[in-house]
């Protein structure tokens, strides 16, 4: 699982299309980034439950106060197309370490069947308390 960390952690700061986003909600953060599961390595991709696809990408999402996560929030949330069709994200909670070295993601996959924007509408709950975030990403199958 360390090296799931790691990729996510590389995949944020290193690719342009999948630049890691940050929204603030108080002393809350959301960190959030999307890109294509065929970056994924094989062995990372079948460890974390996720389909390492062309046509597959993957919304990670990080909840985190102070630099710590946050292990009681829970992330909910849909993705529509263009032409307003919504599908729900079916998110898994991945963590791994622990105390300091903790880190906890959560995980959703997606079809990406062309190039288009899609819109994120996220539902982020922790401490009975609901945070709502809305982003749009261009998405496009791996080539």
């Amino acid at each position: 699982m360390r090296r799931l960390a790691l990729l996510l952690l590389t995949l944020s700061l290193a690719l342009p299309a999948a630049a890691e986003r940050l929204q603030r909600f108080g002393d809350l953060e959301v960190h959030y980034n999307v890109f294509n599961s065929s970056f994924l390595q094989p062995d990372i991709a079948a460890s974390s439950g996720l389909v390492r696809s062309k046509t597959q990408g993957v919304l990670n999402v990080a909840v985190m106060r102070a630099g710590k996560p946050v292990p009681a929030a829970a992330v909910s949330g849909t993705v529509k197309n263009l032409l307003g069709q919504s599908k729900p994200l079916a998110f898994q909670r991945v963590s791994e370490g622990e105390g300091d070295k903790q880190a906890v993601y959560h995980l959703a996959q997606f079809p990406v069947t062309e190039r288009e924007v899609l819109t994120f509408d996220l539902k982020v709950q922790e401490g009975g308390v609901t945070h709502s975030l809305t982003f749009n990403q261009e998405v496009f199958p791996d080539e």
